[in-house]
Order: structure tokens, then sequence, then C-alpha cells
């Protein structure tokens, strides 16, 4: 199992990526972005586009622990593409207000779930708590919910690479 951190357009997911198609293995791509504006539909074809057309895509913003339960094989490297949008969806609603069950319920059930999957994971998150202090309560909550996810998951991932302007550092590697 591995994390994989970095920045907004640090080469996080090209990185994610390469490994991915590098575990010989049957990939499982698990997409977790919606498409709530036209800037965001035009990512979402581009990263569907830029996909090798064998790989297999799963796209779920919310039951993500779901997802790799029914997706996880030994043959299969499941690539979660990525965390802290899943995070956002199930952190708040439309309004923006909090769903602090659901949010539980998630976050729980995937941090569960992680270390007895068979086959390969490989998580791509943004490592959103570098910068500046956010203003806002929802957006300071976002942070704090992301670095203790981060942490979380760090300490259950056999690799942890934090991806800087498309170079990979590694955090911790057991295998």
């Amino acid at each position: 199992m591995t994390l994989i951190l970095g920045g907004a357009r640090s080469g996080k997911s090209r990185y994610a990526e390469q490994c991915a198609g590098d575990s010989g293995k049957q990939v499982v791509y698990c997409a977790t972005a919606t498409a709530g504006d036209h800037e965001m539909q035009a990512r979402i074809a581009r990263h569907r586009s830029d996909r090798p057309q064998h790989w297999k895509t799963v796209e779920e913003p919310i039951r993500l622990a779901d997802v790799l339960k029914e997706q996880a094989d030994s043959e299969h490297c499941i690539l979660v593409d990525c965390l802290t949008l899943w995070l956002s969806n199930i952190l708040f609603d439309d309004k923006g207000t909090v769903q602090r069950t659901l949010f539980e319920q998630q976050v729980n059930a995937l941090i569960e779930c992680v270390d007895k999957l068979p086959g390969d994971l490989i998580l791509v998150s943004n490592e959103v708590g570098s910068g500046i202090i956010p203003l806002g309560e929802g957006t300071r909550r976002f942070v704090d919910e992301a670095g203790r996810l981060h942490q979380q998951l760090a300490q259950l991932c056999d690799k942890v690479v934090l991806v800087t302007a498309g170079l990979p550092q590694v955090l911790k590697w057991t295998g």
C-alpha cells in the first residue's frame, strides 16, 4: 500500500499512474472527482483520455471503502485519485455544511479496510497543510481533517512518497 502526497500540479498523479502501470497488475482507477463546473468537466475528460484504455475506471465520490472492497483482488492494482476530493465530498454538503455523520462513517470505513485488501493499493492526496493557515472555519476544518487522514494512512502504508516538482521523495518504505 502506497500513499502519494504532493501539492497541486506537483506530478503526484503522473507518478502514481507510472507506479500503477509498472505493477504488472490489472489497474483499477478509482476517481473521486465530481464535475461541478465546466472547468472540472474538462479536467475530468482530460484525465480520462490520458489514462490507458485497458485500465478499468470506477467513479465514486463518496463510498470509497465499498469500492475498494468490491475491486480488490490479488491481481489488481487499485489507484485512488484523489483523497482530498473525496474528503471534501464527504465532509461538506452542497451548501458547505459539515456532514459529520457521513464524514465519520466513511473515514472510519476507509481506515478499517485499507490494510486488509488483497492486491496493490495506491492512494493519491494533496498535501494541503504546508501553506498559509486558512481564514475560514470550513477551510481550516478541511485542512485539519486532511492532515489527520494523511497521518492515519501513513501509519498503515508500506510506502509514503512526497512528490515535489515532479520529483518523488520517499518518506517511508518498509518493503
